[in-house]
This record gives structure tokens, sequence and C-alpha cells, in this order.
């Protein structure tokens, strides 16, 4: 087995591997990160209303984002397994642009960042959003995914902005 330089997902051959992070400590981390979903004024209106055909829209999407982010490591290749401690998914409506936005946080105790647990819950919330409303509104987008905040580890605190 070839041994990898540094944090780096290739080998000293260039072939993919899992960063070994086992000489790393464990130190408290959490990642926040964020997305958007624009509808039509009237989709919006039906999710709000509790009116859409499939149920709870929100509720499903907020569920969807948590076990996303538990399941993290079985969607991305190479992504560490993880403790998760805490995994929480919020919607903010925003009516004058018809559009819901979405944030995770998530926390561990461990070696390695949660930045792609966020943004794994982030996305499979969106894409739900989009799932339960897609037979009234097949226009909606899905965007602005990033990592809005990172706290703890090596390279310590990064904010957006």
């Amino acid at each position: 087995m070839t041994e990898s330089r540094g944090l780096t997902h290739l080998d000293d051959k260039g072939r993919a591997m899992m960063v070994d992070v086992s000489d790393k400590a464990e130190t408290a981390r959490m990642a926040l990160a964020g997305g958007s979903v624009w509808m039509k004024p009237e989709t919006l209106a039906m999710i709000l209303a509790g009116d859409a055909e499939k149920g709870d829209v929100i509720a499903t999407a907020r569920i969807a984002g948590i076990m996303a982010a538990k399941r993290t490591h079985e969607l991305i290749p190479l992504c560490h397994p993880l403790g998760i401690t805490k995994a929480v998914v919020e919607f903010e409506v925003d009516r004058d642009a018809s559009r819901i936005d979405v944030t995770a946080r998530v926390k561990v105790n461990g070696k390695t960042g949660v930045e792609m647990e966020a943004l794994t819950a982030v996305s499979v919330a969106c894409l739900t959003l989009y799932d339960m409303c897609k037979a009234v509104d097949r226009g909606m987008r899905i965007g602005d995914i990033r990592v809005i905040e990172k706290l703890g580890g090596k390279s310590g605190h990064y904010q957006e902005g």
C-alpha cells in the first residue's frame, strides 16, 4: 500500500484514496451550509398553506436533510464516516423573491470536518422540496449551495463574506 503525501485524496502514484486522519486530534467541529430553492409564488403559497398533495413539504425536506447528513459517507466517494452529534436543517421563506432558503448546521467531535455533511444535508433538503412540488412547478431552481461557516480543526474558522 502506498502512503499519501499530506492531506490529499491521491496516493504517491496518483490513485484515489481516503485521506489517513489517524494521527489527527479529535476536536469539536461545526459546519453551516446554505442553499435556496426559487419557485412560482403560487407554489410557495401552496407549501406555506400545507396544501401540497404529497403532504408537509417542509417537514419532509427537514427529515431528508438530516438523514442525508448522516449518510454522506455512503454518497460521496472517499468521505469519512462520522459520528454526527447534531444535525439541524432550517428553512426561511422569502416571499418577495418567491424563495425558500435552506440551512444545515452539523456538529461532530472528530478528526475531520463536517462540511460535506452540511452541504449534503442542504442539497438533499432542496431536492426534496423540488421533488414534492415538481408536479405543479417544473421550473423551480435550486442553487447557491455553499459553506457559510466552519469551526474547528487545524484550518480553524471560516466564514463566508
